[in-house]
């Protein structure tokens, strides 16, 4: 019968494969940290790898006037931006994207206004549309998210779904460290990197980049 990883099947694997931590009696430093240690993995994965699954879409409106727009939580990269154009907004229009320096040269005054072309990086949290949205646009966004990381109230996500020994050696890959378990780095690291090969080489299948689609021979 198949089984799927969740929060508390990992923290089990975990503890057998370190063979430490298996209680908190027994053994409370290594037992509170593995949540912290699967978390950092989680980080490391989204940080790492762009994969379609760590793919989301926001929609919403730009607005007349309004220049600076907040990126969504867990944000990690911008995928693509479009706008619906045309008397009923749906000619779908794309922004290209350019740097922070590029938009304020090419659009030095934010109250003027005229039809969005241009996005960049306002800061971490925020994007810069130009030039000023003159009248409200409906947008699409595509984006690298960090997925929900695991707790006790979250037991389950896109990671461990369909790429679970990713999950499991990355967390195992932070442990070593902790532990102090340094000949036992490589070893989960190469299983680690094998899993993340893996988890691209199906990406590659569908995915070139976000303007060509490529299949395989």
């Amino acid at each position: 019968m198949s089984t799927t990883m969740t929060f508390e099947s990992l923290q089990q694997d975990v503890r057998r494969y370190l063979e430490r931590g298996a209680t908190l009696a027994s053994d409370a430093v290594v037992y509170e940290q593995i949540p912290r240690l699967i978390n950092l993995a989680e980080r490391k994965i989204a940080r790492e790898l762009k994969v379609q699954g760590f793919i989301n879409v926001v929609t919403g409106e730009l607005n007349t006037g309004q220049s600076v727009y907040p990126k969504p939580d867990r944000w990690r990269d911008t995928v693509s931006i479009n706008i619906g154009t045309g008397a009923t907004g749906d000619n779908r229009k794309f922004l290209f994207t350019r740097d922070y320096e590029y938009i304020r040269t090419y659009w030095p005054n934010a109250l003027d206004t005229d039809q969005p072309v241009f996005y960049s990086d306002y800061d971490y949290s925020h994007w810069l549309i130009a030039p000023t949205p003159d009248q409200d646009y409906p947008f699409e966004i595509l984006y690298y998210e960090l997925p929900p990381l695991l707790d006790d109230s979250v037991q389950t996500n896109w990671v461990t779904e369909y790429a679970p020994q990713l999950l499991l050696y990355g967390t195992l890959v932070e442990a070593t460290p902790f532990l102090k378990n340094d000949e036992r780095i490589q070893v989960w690291q190469s299983m680690y990197d094998r899993a993340a090969a893996m988890l691209n080489g199906e990406d590659l299948g569908k995915i070139l980049d976000r303007s060509a689609v490529r299949k395989e021979a």
